[in-house]
This record gives C-alpha cells, structure tokens and sequence, in this order.
C-alpha cells in the first residue's frame, strides 16, 4: 500500500510545546517496520515552529508572522535532524520536501513534485513533507497541514491517508464538554451534518477537527479512504492495517 501518514503539532509536543520523544520514537519505529513489510510510506509532519520555538529559546509561540516564519526555519532543520537520527536507526533514508500553494497551481512545477515523489519512493526513501512556512504565510494564516496531506495523498495516487490527532476520532459531540458524546466509527457521505459536528470537536493543533472534514473530503472525493485516529499510541496503525475499527473511517468515493 502507498499509505500517507498526517501528524500534527498537538500530537508531536507535550503540552508544555516540548516534544513527545517517546511518542515520535514509537511513530517512527511503527513507520519503519509498515516499510519493512513492503508498504510505501509518506509522512507529512508539522511542528518546525514549535521546535523553532524551543531551539531559540522563546518564552512561548510567537503570534506574529516574522517570528513565526523564523522560528519555522530553525525549527525545520531541527525537526528533520531529529527524523534523519531515528528512522536511520532502522535503515531507512528520508527526505525533505518543502513547498507552497504556488507549487501546486502550476501545471509544470506541479509535474515535477510528483516526479520527485515517485522517485523517492522508487528508491526507497520515506518522503517528509511540510508546507514552505518561511516563505508561505498562507498555512500560517489559515490553519495545518490537514489538506495538504489529501492534496499529498491525490497527487501520488495513495491508497490511504491516516490523519494522526489528539482525538479518538470524530464524535458525535464534543466529548471534553460532553460525557455521554460517541465516536462516530464509519462516515460513508461528508456532507453539512458531518461538518456541523466536526465544529464541536475542538483540537490543541492550529487547524480543528473543520480542516481534517475537509481533508477527508479532498481524498475520499479522490477515492482514497481516510481514517480520523488518536496519534497517543501510533502502533495502532497496525491494527488499521488488520481491518480492525480504529478511530473514524470516511469511505472513499469510486475513482
């Protein structure tokens, strides 16, 4: 399978905005062994201005868009330091790749990063991929990296896209307000009601649950299911991979 695999920030860093070292050395171990077995694997990854924001020593996330765009570039280097150390502990050689909505909104530029994507993954590289936050405000401005992982996922044809956050998926309320709120497990049409819902259940992250709905509509409108987990323990991934009911499942559409 060609399985591209979202983590945000919220799932990446402790509450504190340090980083989770446990959770990202269990994230990347799973992700090393789903190659192992033969799976393709793509990462895209948040969390280089958090990181930026640790290595520079700021007293907490800045809010304007020049320190955020370099705390993003600092961070950056220091985020795939750390991905380069731990997936080499198993083999696996990664690359970075960094680009903006102007990529995509042409036709050219567009051809080539799915050229470059393809021959990562001929080559046996696990791809790591965030938006150009040093030089793009745009993802600054308007949210995460939830819908460039679907656009991530329909450029290079993935049979899956795995959305990792810090809920056990989509509910039918918000459960940190509401008690008695249930995991909706299967969504089989995106439509207004599932959007209304999606606006109850709240996320640490930049983007909200809103921006991973939309996301899933992007792939599953592309024909590539989407599953909505829980990044706690990303050895659940396996049991994804077994077919057993983890987190929210939003069907695909027929290509």
């Amino acid at each position: 399978m060609r399985i591209v695999i979202k983590i945000g920030t919220s799932t990446l860093a402790y509450s504190t905005g340090r980083l989770n070292i446990r959770r990202v050395e269990q994230l990347c171990r799973t992700m090393s062994d789903l190659k192992n077995a033969g799976n393709e694997i793509i990462l895209i990854s948040s969390g280089a201005i958090g990181m930026g924001v640790g290595k520079l020593g700021l007293k907490s996330r800045p809010t304007d868009i020049p320190t955020k765009q370099a705390a993003a570039a600092v961070g950056q280097c220091e985020l795939m330091f750390l991905y380069d150390k731990l997936f080499s502990e198993y083999g696996v050689v990664v690359s970075q790749l960094l680009f903006t909505g102007y990529t995509l909104n042409h036709p050219e530029e567009k051809a080539h990063l799915v050229d470059t994507f393809n021959q990562l993954l001929e080559y046996d590289a696990l791809p790591i991929v965030n938006e150009n936050d040093s030089v793009s405000v745009e993802e600054l401005l308007h949210g995460d990296n939830d819908c460039l992982s679907a656009t991530v996922a329909q450029l290079i044809g993935a049979d899956l896209l795995i959305l990792l956050t810090d809920t056990d998926g989509l509910f039918d309320a918000n459960p940190a307000e509401n008690e008695d709120a249930r995991l909706i497990g299967r969504v089989a049409e995106i439509n207004d009601d599932v959007y209304a819902v999606a606006g109850g259940a709240g996320s640490k992250g930049t983007g909200g649950f809103t921006t991973k709905i939309r996301a899933a509509e992007i792939a599953t409108g592309a024909g590539i299911p989407v599953i909505i987990m829980n990044g706690e323990r990303p050895t659940a991934i396996y049991k994804v991979l077994d077919g057993q009911p983890i987190g929210t499942y939003f069907e695909a559409n027929s290509r």
